[in-house]
């Protein structure tokens, strides 16, 4: 399965963020989605989520010689700020979701083992989530988007709220669980993007291009990133 992506274009008032977009990303990698601030990693996340319209160009699915436009249940998306329904504890939202998701999952696990699957402790589990920290309801907010095993997940700066232990952990749920999803993973923060993604795609000047290490010692591959980033090669 690929998520392919061509030739899109978008603009704001008279700034083109985004000049022709091309690139295919294939399933089972996580792909590090490396840009400047402003330079429209957000932009292009909301038009795959088809928050937003693009003025030009197209992206599908590919799969086995076929393709089709993507659907909703089709992408998961993490937002940089995560939204869960405050009023409800963490159980509470979970037998939710599991509730009206229950014709699309797959043998699902018990609320617990979700739970326990994100570190969160079992005094926590009965809380309400407007009582949670800034990274406990972005594990939550993760947690439900994998929950529905969708075949594309947008990451948007998801583990910037996370402590060192409790980004490791995500660290290991998404290495986990790649092997069934595209995912993209956007962050500003190269070191992330090195630890965890399989592959580098620069976002500059409204392309994405692939940063290849080839034999690059660790060193080279992120000065190479970085004159990417520059527009230097």
């Amino acid at each position: 399965m690929e998520l392919v992506i061509n030739n899109l274009r978008k603009s704001f008032d008279k700034k083109e963020v985004l000049s022709g977009v091309n690139f295919t990303f294939e399933k089972g990698k996580i792909y590090g989605l490396i840009g400047r601030n402003g330079a429209g990693k957000t932009t292009l996340f909301n038009i795959i989520n088809d928050d937003i319209a693009a003025d030009d160009g197209e992206f599908y699915i590919s799969e086995n010689g076929m393709s089709r436009k993507l659907v909703q249940e089709d992408i998961g998306y993490v937002l940089s700020v995560p939204v869960v329904p405050d009023f409800l504890t963490a159980r509470e939202f979970l037998k939710f979701f599991l509730d009206v998701n229950k014709k699309r999952l797959e043998n699902p696990l018990s609320i617990d083992e979700y739970l326990e699957m994100v570190q969160i402790d079992v005094s926590d589990r009965d809380k309400l989530l407007k009582d949670f920290s800034h990274g406990m309801k972005n594990k939550i907010q993760m947690l439900v988007n994998f929950m529905a095993e969708p075949n594309i997940l947008l990451l948007d700066e998801p583990l910037t709220s996370f402590d060192i232990v409790a980004a490791d952990e995500m660290k290991k749920l998404l290495r986990r669980n790649k092997d069934n999803h595209i995912i993209i993973f956007s962050t500003h923060i190269l070191e992330i993007a090195l630890e965890l993604c399989d592959e580098i795609v620069i976002l500059n000047n409204g392309l994405l291009s692939e940063v290849t290490k080839d034999n690059l010692n660790n060193s080279d591959y992120t000065q190479k990133i970085i004159s990417a980033l520059k527009g230097e090669i």
